[in-house]
């Protein structure tokens, strides 16, 4: 029996494991969501909400606590400068789990991993984007009436 035996095994040796969920992490901070399988989201999740406390305090320590855990200096650079001035104010529950059914190949329950408010900045983003394009169409008509 596992009594007292938490967190999940993932069918990897130690270094394996501590590999793909550094990997994992680092591509949820980077990317802000990510589809994986439910028992790796599962594993992953304490680490990016630990990872986000640690942004939260931003202190020199935690940058190097941070930096040595994740695999790219842009995801530290991310976490401390726009993720911990987002969840600045929340105390706990960063991200969810969402699932999505099994994969086509192997059948494996699939699971997105996401940032909560993540599809709100990329919705913002979007809405950005096609403003201005809004706007550059509107100045080329503008130009075009000139010319005439």
């Amino acid at each position: 029996m596992r009594h007292k035996r938490a967190g999940y095994k993932l069918g990897r040796p130690v270094d394996a494991r501590r590999a793909l969920l550094r990997n994992l992490v680092t591509s949820v901070i980077e990317h802000e969501r990510v589809i994986t399988t439910i028992t790796k989201a599962k594993a992953a999740k304490p680490l990016v909400e630990q990872m986000i406390t640690l942004g939260k305090r931003d202190t020199l320590h935690t940058r190097r606590q941070a930096a040595e855990f994740l695999r790219t200096p842009a995801t530290v650079k991310k976490l401390f400068d726009t993720l911990s001035t987002r969840f600045g104010q929340r105390q706990g529950g960063y991200c969810r789990i969402v699932r999505l059914g099994p994969r086509r190949g192997d059948g494996a329950e699939q699971a997105m991993i996401e940032l909560v408010g993540s599809e709100l900045v990329k919705r913002a983003a979007e809405r950005a984007r096609q403003k201005e394009e809004r706007l550059k169409a509107m100045k080329e008509g503008r130009e075009e009436g000139e010319s005439k």
